[in-house]
């Protein structure tokens, strides 16, 4: 049996949330992840921009529409492989 890599972070109230990566897309040499948390629904999945700050990785949430869309297209593209 395969495991899974399991991601924790804490909720805004301080609960523990783990989440398990779907998927890692680079857009324009920026990096972002998408994580499914593992205890939710299969339609939930969250989009992260990984920034570097002070020589680490720090995930962002991407709030912002246009670009979480346009991780959104590149994910279809690797899903459905098309060019």
């Amino acid at each position: 049996m395969e495991e899974r890599e399991v991601m924790s972070f804490l909720d805004e109230q301080g609960n523990k949330v783990d989440f398990e990566p779907v998927a890692e897309i680079y857009l324009d040499e920026q990096k972002y992840l998408i994580l499914a948390p593992i205890d939710g629904d299969d339609e939930d999945a969250y989009v992260f921009r990984v920034d570097m700050e002070d020589e680490k990785e720090v995930l962002n949430l991407v709030e912002d529409d246009a670009e979480f869309l346009k991780v959104k297209k590149e994910y279809s593209k690797l899903l459905y492989n098309e060019e």
